[in-house]
């Protein structure tokens, strides 16, 4: 069993190369949910996410003479930077197995630190069998993300760095992919504090780790599909589950549109670049599925490696939903002034146009018709109703898009 001893024997190994990060009162949440709600930001930490802790301690646990025969990993992307960057920094090998859709983000930043990228597999389970055939062939030391000890450990950390600055937290939020951050989390923690709860937050495409604990026995998911691809694991591993139902209080799901949420208020409110497993625990806070009134709460902002072409996506899907933009599709009669006339409705709103397109070849219309797929900024529900009742008042054909 994983000792607050070894924890703290990790952070020695951490200092002067793992960050200290940020621990800030997240005060809209904590004005709308009447409590002390804080964020660990380890998405500021050196390579972007708490994963650095763990492999570099793991490796820095490591003889000379296994370290001078390389070492391999599996990895959705946050471990694989954590291990390349502590393989760099004790100049030994590292070769990582990354599911073939990582995004791009996180495969360049592995690559950065100078380690051996293989793309193999449609998630993480299969890299990791593949790294183990690696291990096998190759004679090297495996760099586990989350079921070992010294990787426990080190993620430990976090706990030691909050409740030194909090002492009296009473709940600390923390993602569950694998289940090695929670662990190290409440180990330290409840160590600590034996009063602290810990309440760990699945996404609702992985949801195998929230199963097997209310089973108390592994329960592998059937499929992983989820925007929060550092905690899209989907086999549970046994060492892990015994640890987390001895330390883990309780475990809530969200889902992808809640995680979506979170990264676009984290983005908005509080100028945070998050990944979808770092805004998890956000989301379960955000969307109520945690008792925290009167309470004083710390949620795990575990990573921020997102990738530029999902977090453009979240923020045009968050623009709608929030009906700042406006997407319509209007059907015009092809002539001259046509087009004029419709901008003019939009001008007389105070609407401003950032996107417009024309179809006129579709088979849907009829002769001497265009279709204008236009996007609009807009202030809000009241507006947007302003404008489609604008359009039905001139007589114009639409749909919302």
């Amino acid at each position: 069993m994983i000792t607050i001893d070894q924890i703290k024997e990790a952070k020695k190994n951490l200092e002067n190369v793992v960050q200290e990060t940020p621990l800030s009162k997240a005060p809209i949440l904590s004005e709308i949910f009447n409590s002390e709600i804080y964020l660990k930001k380890d998405n500021l930490q050196l390579t972007g996410s708490f994963k650095l802790r763990g492999a570099y301690n793991r490796i820095a646990n490591l003889s000379q003479e296994k370290r001078n025969k390389g070492v391999v990993a599996a990895s959705a992307g946050n471990h694989a930077q954590g291990v390349a960057y502590a393989a760099s920094k004790f100049g030994c090998e590292a070769t990582i197995f990354m599911p073939e859709a990582t995004p791009l983000t996180k495969v360049s930043g592995v690559k950065s630190y100078g380690a051996n990228v293989v793309l193999h597999g449609e998630n993480f389970d299969e890299a990791y069998a593949a790294a183990m055939k690696f291990k096998e062939e190759n004679n090297v030391e495996f760099i586990h993300p989350f079921a070992d000890d010294d990787v426990i450990a080190g993620q430990g950390t976090i706990s030691l760095e909050i409740l030194n600055e909090i002492p009296d937290l009473k709940q600390i939020i923390v993602p569950i992919g694998g289940g090695g951050l929670i662990s190290g989390i409440a180990i330290a923690a409840k160590s600590i504090n034996p009063d602290i709860k810990i309440i760990g937050v699945v996404a609702s495409g992985a949801r195998g780790m929230k199963e097997s604990y209310k089973a108390h026995m592994p329960i592998d998911s059937a499929s992983v599909r989820t925007i929060a691809d550092g905690i899209a694991v989907r086999d549970v591993n046994p060492k892990l589950l015994d640890i987390i139902l001895d330390y883990v209080d309780h475990i809530v799901e969200v889902t992808d549109n809640e995680i979506a949420n979170a990264i676009l208020f984290l983005l908005e409110k509080h100028k945070l670049v998050v990944e979808g497993a770092g805004a998890a625990a956000t989301a379960a806070i955000m969307h109520e599925k945690i008792e925290i009134e009167d309470s004083k709460v710390c949620a795990i902002v575990s990573g921020g490696n997102i990738d530029v072409t999902m977090l453009s996506q979240i923020i045009e899907k968050g623009l709608v939903k929030s009906y700042r933009k406006l997407n319509l599709i209007v059907t015009l009669m092809d002539k001259p002034g046509a087009l004029m006339n419709l901008t003019n409705i939009f001008t007389e709103c105070s609407t401003n146009i950032v996107q417009i397109d024309f179809d006129r070849n579709s088979v849907k219309l009829e002769f001497g018709e265009a279709y204008v797929t236009i996007a609009l900024e807009t202030k809000g529900e009241e507006h947007q109703k302003l404008i489609k009742e604008k359009l039905k008042e001139k007589g114009y054909r639409f749909k919302q898009i």
